[in-house]
């Protein structure tokens, strides 16, 4: 039994640790005021009639905080590039000097930053949802262990480890949205 409530926490564990990574990249896309080719991760290229991300079209750079470029592998891609980025409705107006697609980050209004920390809220809020139901999906886990024979006692002791991972994760979801809306929020 021992074995069990071992890979019970063990696999929760795992599921917790995959809602952070999770929710790291989800706060990676929120922009904070700094160009980063990372806000461009979700845009897709019509590459010779499929759906290709645009990292594997072109070469994605930030020369400055406020600028990001755009190299793609083949000029001809240049227009579809900028259709993709417009279609993507991320607020950036891409423009090209024949060689290479531009985008101008505009700075962040105030209604924008808090427009931006909400979306960050709601990421961390779903983490937690995730968080929380791993723990609800491990402590169902114990009960059918405690009805196949676990002592109550290892039970409360595995619900209470349960407990404690899922309140460690939930601080540490926290704490990554403090440090996401402190970006965010500074000018």
């Amino acid at each position: 039994m021992n074995e069990e409530v071992k890979f019970i926490l063990d696999s929760t564990k795992e599921s917790m640790q995959g809602a952070i990574a999770h929710l790291e990249k989800q706060l990676i896309v929120i922009r904070a005021g700094k160009a980063s080719p990372a806000m461009l991760s979700g845009v897709m290229v019509e590459y010779y009639g499929n759906p290709t991300p645009l990292n594997q079209v072109g070469n994605v750079n930030t020369p400055d905080a406020r600028t990001i470029t755009i190299q793609p592998f083949e000029k001809s891609l240049i227009h579809e590039i900028e259709k993709a980025i417009l279609m993507a409705n991320l607020g950036f107006n891409p423009m090209n000097n024949g060689e290479s697609v531009i985008i101008s980050v505009p700075p962040l209004t105030e209604e924008r930053r808090r427009e931006l920390v909400k979306q960050a809220k709601a990421e961390a809020e779903d983490s937690k949802v995730g968080v929380r139901n791993d723990r609800k999906n491990a402590n169902n886990e114990i009960k059918k262990l405690e009805k196949e024979g676990l002592s109550e006692d290892m039970a409360k002791n595995a619900e209470t480890d349960i407990q404690e991972l899922t309140d460690s994760y939930i601080k540490k979801i926290d704490e990554m949205f403090t440090v996401k809306e402190k970006e965010i929020m500074t000018v």
